[in-house]
């Protein structure tokens, strides 16, 4: 299985499934990261936390933790 975490940067890739649970899942969803949406990796921060990702036109930035409940293909 291959998360959001394993991504490299500048590469896109689509979201095949969430595996959060309750206000995980639901925060995710709420960014706009849902099944069948494409997500590039833009940058990390220096320290490797968080990920910088464009999401339907606009950025947001993501802990390590919560993308790797991310699958994606």
């Amino acid at each position: 299985m291959k998360t959001l975490r394993d991504v490299k940067i500048g590469h896109s890739a689509t979201v095949v499934k969430l595996h959060g649970e309750g206000a995980i899942k639901r925060r995710i969803m709420d960014m706009g990261i849902t099944k069948g949406i494409v997500i590039k990796v833009r940058k990390v921060a220096p320290l490797g936390d968080p990920l910088e990702l464009t999401v339907r036109g606009y950025e947001l930035s993501l802990r390590k933790s919560d993308a790797e409940t991310i699958e994606v293909e």
